[in-house]
Parts: C-alpha cells; sequence; structure tokens
C-alpha cells in the first residue's frame, strides 16, 4: 500500500506572484507560454493560478514513471515545455546569447539567475501567462527542485500540487549511466585514475562517502567506461550542490496529502510508483 508521507498541518501562503519581469522571455520561445508583459487575450491565464501537477526530483530520480502514469490518468492531459526548455527560454539564452550543452556551465548560469530570483524555476514558471486552449486549464510540469523552488511554489501557488521522487545519488549515478540521454553531457576530465578522479571532483566528499565512490569506480567491470562513470557523476555532484532534495521533500511533508505525495523509488518497483501516483491523481 502507498501513502504520501506528510504532515496534516497546513502554513499561511502570501498571494500568488505574477510580476512578469520576474521571467523575462528570449529568443527561445515557448509555444503558447509568453511573459505576463501585456494584458491576457481571453484565453490566456496566469500559470500561477492553474491547478498545475508538477513533478519534484532531480536527475536520475525516476521522474519519467512517474510522468506516465499521470499521463495514463488522463489521454487529454497537457504537458507542459519541461524544465530544460523553460531553462534555456528564461535563464540561459538570455545569460548566454544562445544554447548551453554543457550541463556544468548550465547549473552556473542557473545559479546566477537565482541569486536575483529565489524562487529559480517557481518564480519564472509561475508568471508566465499559458494559452489554455493549448495547454488546458491543469497542466503538469516536469518539474522543479531543491527547497528554494518547493518552498517559493508551496507558498505563491496554493492551487499548485507535487509529485516528488527520490532515489540515493549512487543509484542516480547508476541510473544515468544506463539512460543514454544525449542531454547528460559534462566536460569529464582525469579518467586514466577513476578512483582518484573521482574522489577529486569538487564537493564528491559532501555527497558519496568513500565506498560509493569504491563502488562507483568498480562499475568498469560492469562494462561502463570510465570516462562517462565520471561524467555523470560530475552531474550529481554539481547538482546536488545547487539543489537539496531532502530539504524539497522536508517543504513538501508540510503539505497536506491532497498536494503532495512523497515516493522513494528504490523501495518500490516503476510499476508500483506508477500505481502510486495514479491512485493519488484520480482520488476525489
Amino acid at each position: 500500500m502507498f501513502t504520501s508521507r506528510h504532515l496534516s498541518q497546513t502554513t499561511a501562503r502570501p498571494p500568488p506572484c505574477t510580476d512578469a519581469s520576474l521571467a523575462p522571455m528570449s529568443a527561445s520561445p515557448l509555444p503558447g507560454l509568453r511573459a505576463a508583459d501585456s494584458p491576457p487575450k481571453s484565453a490566456e491565464r496566469p500559470l500561477g493560478e492553474l491547478p498545475l501537477t508538477v513533478l519534484v526530483g532531480v536527475t536520475g530520480v525516476g521522474k519519467s514513471t512517474a510522468l506516465a502514469a499521470l499521463q495514463a490518468t488522463d489521454a487529454a492531459l497537457k504537458v507542459l515545455p519541461d524544465r530544460r526548455e523553460v531553462t534555456d527560454a528564461v535563464m540561459i539564452w538570455p545569460q548566454a546569447g544562445g544554447p548551453v550543452r554543457d550541463r556544468e556551465e548550465r547549473f552556473r548560469l542557473t545559479a546566477l539567475y537565482r541569486q536575483a530570483h529565489p524562487g529559480g524555476m517557481a518564480q519564472a514558471l509561475g508568471s508566465l501567462l499559458a494559452d489554455t486552449g493549448q495547454w488546458g486549464e491543469a497542466p503538469v510540469f516536469d518539474g522543479l527542485r531543491g527547497e528554494d523552488e518547493v518552498r517559493y511554489a508551496a507558498e505563491h501557488f496554493p492551487r499548485w500540487r507535487f509529485v516528488a521522487l527520490g532515489a540515493p545519488d549512487p543509484v542516480r549515478v547508476r541510473r544515468l549511466l544506463g539512460r543514454g540521454d544525449r542531454f547528460d553531457q559534462i566536460q569529464a576530465d582525469g579518467a586514466e585514475d577513476l578512483r582518484a578522479a573521482l574522489g577529486g571532483l569538487t564537493g564528491s566528499a559532501e555527497v558519496f562517502t568513500a565506498a560509493d565512490l569504491d563502488a562507483l569506480a568498480g562499475l568498469v567491470s560492469e562494462g561502463h567506461r570510465a570516462e562517462d562513470i565520471l561524467a555523470k557523476t560530475k552531474i550529481v555532484v554539481s547538482e546536488r550542490r545547487n539543489y537539496d532534495p531532502g530539504a524539497a521533500e522536508a517543504v513538501l511533508r508540510t503539505l497536506p496529502s491532497e498536494r503532495a505525495l512523497i515516493l522513494d523509488t528504490v523501495q518500490f518497483s516503476p510499476e508500483q510508483v506508477g500505481a502510486a501516483v495514479r491512485a493519488w491523481a484520480t482520488q476525489p
């Protein structure tokens, strides 16, 4: 049996933020979405006012499984442009003047954006106007990360609901090695002595134990290339430097169960995760 881990208390929430200046759009357009720099048209609504379902989690925790489960509950469900696309349009292009593929550089640019916009992706997304003729009245977004984004969304957008997925960092590295996503690119030098290179990654000691790093280095014996192991580990370390999944989950546990579902995707199989998400999404 699956239940969300939560507390029954609710917290006071300030009015929704709709400051269009917080999410400037760029030369990389998002279809059916725009900054609120002019009055909304008849079919346009601020995303911050719509009952979004928002996936929460860092890379490699199983958000694709949860998204598929949500889509299975409603064939007409609309999925907004994902985090990468919104990040490109709102955060990356305005600073870099074009696309950036390297994830380490993307983390750097998004961190700069958050210095001026503490709500990060939540603040950017919630201020956009959506064409409901294209995106419907209750779309899904993938996704938010970290305490600041989740807290901002929970406090400013009371109609949003959240599905949070979690997995240990070593598991995330293994999943990244297996998924072959062309977006998972990062510059990683020094793979000749893999164990030393893993230990030498800035911040790796704060994310992985020595035993974890030994096990990751041992993945070479399973057929993975040393440079791939180092690159995927660097992605996880870089991401954890910017986002704390545990702190984000702690915020969601303060919400009532109808607003937040939290699942460990190692404890449950993909089929069980899907069943839990479908049951939660269709509850009265």
